[in-house]
């Protein structure tokens, strides 16, 4: 048999990319899958009722549609769709017309305190207008001199900020509110460093394009990155569980999609044993449950305006949403959770029987939890949608624990790769100075786990296939 450039194990988004990438560099690689079909965290399942589909894990995907590898990649020709709604976000408020993020400065404004309307635009336009070149610099690679470096010392002098810090530059709660939303994405408390960053990223993002969802699931990318690399000429072999090195077939490198846990696992005795130890020392952070369900109708939202938007922030004012998100980050279940729900099935019909619709939301939790958190989250919604809860058909929890279960990756329900704090932000999954290769010179890490973290972007495994790419061209000049 010939011998293959790389295997990639594990079908994620960055796995995926990872392979694309090698084979598009006209390497053999061979992506080696666990599960049925490839997805990772993009994956799409009738969870409740037939005709219902959910997504198992990310639903919508602004930095998927502004990535800048997937717009490299034909992914249209292989049947990806990207559906949108008018808005991005939409933040209720109890007894107030809800905060709605668009990708327009001046409808946005309209939903802020006359007096912030200037402080938002004054503060999110300058990233705005350079918004492709910035994203190129946030997601590249660490040791990259920035393409705009004026451009990134701005964005690091706000964004290193705590998130409580950064929102005292509006007089009003509404934009305070709606920045901390976004902020929540990082799985950390608001008063950490770099939370900021996390705001403003989200923000910038809702101003370039509106957040949309994949239409036929999330399913649809993987199966998109799937198709264009089978015709590259790349090899998928789906339901094979890896437990060993021994179980790959022969390679020069090997990428691994996978968390430190389970790398570890697979590969710790081809690793020297104090880079096991620095891998075992990563921080996943909180965990995350999950409620899917299928419902009769629309959410009745108080404020109509909140169906306009793929995503809605749940949580009421800032300091609400920072009591949540602390109470995770510290051992405890908030009692009114801050809440990212989604609405694919507004944007895509496709996603349940006609007049019906689906609907998704997650809070965050201490790691591991067995705390059943349905009835919290419901109460959530029911308090911004009076009578939501008369509209459910049927509904589908997720545990942290069998989120574990069902991707190894996510390390006691956490489902971002890792803890995005500061102290492992730039160095994850340890400090070196390539982070995507390992002591072994045949294994490199394609993974979340991996800068620039989590999300559906492909980054992380377009980066790691870079760094061995340039390792087998120098064993091809030898």
């Amino acid at each position: 048999m010939t011998q293959l450039d790389a295997v990639v194990v594990g079908s994620g988004p960055n796995g995926l990319a990872a392979a694309v990438e090698l084979a598009r560099a006209g390497r053999g690689v061979r992506v080696i899958e666990a599960r049925d079909e490839p997805g990772g965290g993009t994956r799409t399942g009738e969870l409740t009722l037939p005709g219902f589909w959910h997504d198992e894990c990310s639903a919508v995907h602004p930095l998927g549609i502004l990535s800048p590898y997937f717009r490299r990649l034909p992914l249209a020709e292989h049947g990806l769709e990207w559906l949108k709604l008018d808005a991005s976000v939409a933040h209720p408020l109890d007894g107030r017309p809800a905060v709605v993020l668009y990708r327009s400065f001046e409808r946005t404004a309209e939903r802020l305190d006359a007096a912030d309307a200037r402080v938002w635009r004054r503060l999110l336009e300058p990233f705005v207008e350079h918004g492709h070149e910035l994203l190129e610099d946030v997601l590249g690679p660490v040791t990259r001199w920035p393409r705009r470096p004026l451009g990134m010392a701005r964005f690091g002098w706000y964004g290193m900020r705590p998130l409580t810090l950064l929102a005292r530059r509006f007089a009003g709660a509404r934009a305070r509110a709606l920045l901390a939303g976004c902020a929540a994405h990082s799985v950390l408390p608001l008063t950490h460093l770099a939370t900021g960053a996390v705001a403003l990223m989200f923000a910038v993002t809702a101003h370039l394009e509106e957040w949309p969802c994949a239409r036929g699931g999330s399913r649809s990318i993987s199966a998109a990155l799937a198709s264009y690399l089978r015709s590259l000429g790349g090899e998928i072999e789906l339901g094979r569980p890896v437990a060993s090195l021994a179980e790959l077939p022969a390679s020069r490198v090997v990428l691994f999609d996978l968390s430190p846990a389970v790398l570890v696992k697979i590969a710790g005795d081809a690793l020297p044993r104090r880079y096991v130890r620095r891998l075992e020392r990563f921080r996943y952070g909180p965990a995350t449950f999950k409620v899917d369900w299928a419902l009769d109708g629309p959410i009745p939202w108080t404020d109509p305006e909140i169906a306009r938007a793929t995503t809605v922030h749940v949580g009421g004012t800032l300091a609400a949403i920072a009591r949540s998100e602390r109470d995770a980050w510290t051992g405890r279940h908030a009692e009114r959770p801050f809440l990212i729900l989604c609405q694919q099935s507004h944007a895509d019909p496709s996603r349940a029987p006609a007049g019906k619709h689906t609907g998704y939301a997650y809070c965050h939790l201490p790691a591991g939890s067995d705390v059943d958190m349905t009835g919290r989250i419901e109460a959530q919604i029911e308090r911004f949608a009076p009578g939501f809860r008369d509209l459910i058909l049927a509904r589908h929890t997720t545990s942290p624990r069998e989120l574990e279960a069902g991707n190894p990756n996510y390390v006691g329900g956490a489902i971002t790769g890792g803890s995005a704090e500061i102290g492992q932000l730039f160095t994850r999954p340890v400090a070196r100075l390539d982070p995507y290769a390992t002591p072994n010179p045949r294994l490199f890490i394609c993974s979340a786990s991996t800068p620039p973290g989590g999300g559906v972007h492909g980054m992380c495994g377009y980066h790691a296939a870079r760094s061995a790419i340039r390792r087998l061209a120098g064993e091809d000049r030898r």
